[in-house]
């Protein structure tokens, strides 16, 4: 299981350096726009090359990022149900959803998306638009994107099943993020404090 953690951290420490990278992706993206948005008001031109280079770079942030959201628990949950759930029933049903349903569409999309991707890189596929973009590179966001993405669920997936063995900590908790146990003492030591200010002992702890 050691061994295995040590891969988890190694795949969390990957995705970490690439969220710090899409990071700059956004900005240039932004700066883009805004220069496009420039020279059209100033001199009444502008290019279809800035406009796809724009949605290149988004389509680049939010695809490789994916593995680094899946990190930080940022994706869309619906915890209506899952919340109220014992913990143990939580981190089940989340090794079940990396194991039978992200792992397998993912490998689905890289199945389907990598041939695509090595016939417009031979072809050398152009944008239809007039002054447009070679595509190859916005395909190869795909595999690479989806790549991260499920060696992120692995990594989770992971620290879940060391959590139940008792090897390693609650990995549904973020790095900073306290515990419903740490959360309930922090109030119990607020109030006692409050309470001695106040001249009032505080009452015992059952």
């Amino acid at each position: 299981m050691q061994g295995l953690l040590k891969l988890a951290r190694s795949i969390d420490w990957l995705n970490v350096q690439v969220g710090k990278v899409v990071i700059w992706l956004i900005m240039a993206s932004t700066a883009i726009s805004a220069l496009n948005a420039l020279v059209r008001y100033i001199f009444n031109t502008s290019s279809n090359a800035f406009l796809e280079v724009q949605w290149y770079l988004f389509a680049w942030s939010f695809l490789v990022a994916a593995g680094f959201t899946l990190l930080n628990r940022e994706h869309v949950r619906i915890d209506v149900i899952n919340s109220r759930l014992p913990k143990k029933a939580q981190i089940w049903i989340d090794i079940v959803g990396f194991a039978l349903f992200l792992t397998p569409v993912c490998l689905l999309v890289l199945y389907y998306c990598v041939p695509m991707l090595m016939q417009k890189y031979a072809s050398g596929e152009m944008s239809g638009n007039p002054g447009g973009l070679i595509r190859w590179p916005v395909w190869l966001a795909l595999p690479i994107g989806f790549t991260l993405l499920m060696l992120q669920g692995w990594s989770e997936l992971i620290k879940r099943l060391a959590f139940l063995t008792g090897d390693g900590p609650d990995p549904t908790v973020k790095a900073g993020e306290k515990t419903a146990e740490e959360e309930l003492a922090e109030v119990l030591r607020e109030r006692a404090a409050a309470e001695e200010r106040a001249g009032v002992s505080p009452a015992p702890q059952r």
